[in-house]
């Protein structure tokens, strides 16, 4: 795993997760059930948790979402979930949180965005009421100021700022000024009104990525908060993938980030945890952190006009993420294994050699032989109709050979 240089942050306890300092970086999602419907929530949250989301988050928008949340949380508990829950508020948090005190405990977190916790007036004390009961409650809270959704009272009075200046700046570079402005206004005032220091959390969003990039390495320089990492819009499929990882990684790299989220727009009922295995590939390929065993796969090319090779590497890729929650369970270290399936003579065998276990298959012309590599030694040759099935065989004869069995298992 890369060690790199992280920022310096204030570790934040959320629920029995840590957040910043020297934690690893950690994985979050949100659901899109209504929250209000129980079995819904219960079962998306724990197929997030199941999926690998550290922290799940959760709209709390209603006085049946908020009366809702307890249930939730205990139907998990009896289920064996215990990833902490986290409530996204706006406009009423307020109320919501001060009419349902059960909800207010059961939270692990609340999410407050400055931008619509209230208008005029009533902002500074809305948001007091909400920075209260989190004190009541010794939660923390991430600020989470949106682009979408900023404090336009805030955002003019820079703007006037600006154009009396010498040389003003440019309106999307004020824009990026009121989005951290906010934050840490937003933050210093938690502080007074009694919110500890190390329950604070906070987060900038955009839908750019170079907005991204900039307002982030901004945020990082003034303040030591932990910094929760995302855009808030990334899109759909490829393109929601490409612009968060390439968002995120740089920020990553430079050591800004302490918690992720790949915010994706599903398929019309689609898998949910697709954020999640985003997000942890994100870390992994980074060498940040290991969530399960990588499959190294070849494009394909002329010398590899069967699909075999591509079904092969399919089924291997499934199966490890099918059986990885009982391997990580009972296994120590299963989380590096590498597997290496490969296409053809050009590549496969020295691939093979590299991973913890590799597989070369014949290419178009090749002999029908499948040589396989285990920890870099040549090992069985495999042949014929089941070379699938005893090669998916073989991986989990590696995990069982190879990975310390746990002590409680």
């Amino acid at each position: 795993m890369t060690t790199l240089t992280r920022r310096s942050s204030i570790p934040v306890r959320v629920g029995s997760v840590t957040v910043g300092g020297t934690a690893p970086v950690v994985v979050q999602s949100m659901t899109n059930t209504d929250t209000a419907d129980i079995v819904s929530t219960v079962a998306q949250i724990k197929a997030l948790a199941r999926a690998g989301s550290e922290l799940v988050r959760v709209t709390v928008n209603t006085d049946e979402a908020a009366a809702a949340v307890p249930y939730i949380r205990d139907q998990l508990a009896r289920m064996n979930v215990h990833v902490p829950i986290v409530g996204d508020f706006h406009f009423n948090g307020h109320k919501l949180l001060k009419t349902h005190p059960a909800c207010a405990e059961a939270l692990a977190k609340y999410r407050i965005n400055p931008g619509n916790v209230g208008y005029g007036s009533k902002r500074d004390l809305q948001f007091a009421e909400m920075i209260e009961v989190a004190c009541a409650n010794n939660k923390p809270v991430r600020i989470g100021v949106n682009w979408g959704s900023l404090d336009q009272d805030l955002l003019t009075r820079l703007m006037d700022d600006n154009s009396k200046q010498a040389e003003p700046l440019n309106a999307n570079d004020v824009m990026r000024e009121a989005l951290v402005v906010s934050a840490l206004d937003s933050a210093e005032r938690a502080e007074q009104l009694g919110l500890a220091h190390n329950r604070i959390l906070i987060s900038c969003k955009v839908s750019g990525v170079q907005d991204l990039i900039a307002v982030y390495r901004n945020l990082a320089k003034r303040c030591d908060y932990a910094l929760h990492l995302g855009l808030t819009e990334a899109g759909m499929g490829s393109k929601g993938i490409v612009a968060s990882t390439a968002g995120m990684a740089v920020l990553l790299q430079e050591g800004i980030g302490d918690t992720i989220r790949v915010s994706l727009t599903p398929e019309p009922n689609g898998d949910r945890t697709n954020e999640v295995i985003v997000a942890q590939e994100i870390l992994q390929t980074m060498g940040l952190r290991s969530f399960m065993p990588m499959v190294i796969a070849c494009p394909g090319c002329g010398r590899t006009t069967s699909t075999y090779f591509q079904e092969l590497a399919q089924k291997i890729q499934n199966h490890i993420r099918h059986q990885m929650p009982k391997w990580r369970k009972h296994y120590v270290g299963v989380e590096d294994m590498t597997v290496a399936v490969m296409g053809c003579v050009v590549n496969g065998p020295g691939e093979s050699k590299h991973a913890s276990l590799g597989i070369s298959l014949p290419g178009t012309g090749e002999r029908p032989v499948a040589p396989v590599y285990i920890n870099g030694e040549k090992g069985p040759t495999l042949k014929g109709e089941h070379i699938a099935e005893e090669f998916q065989a073989l991986v989990d004869d590696y995990v069982v050979k190879h990975y310390v069995r746990r002590a409680t298992s």
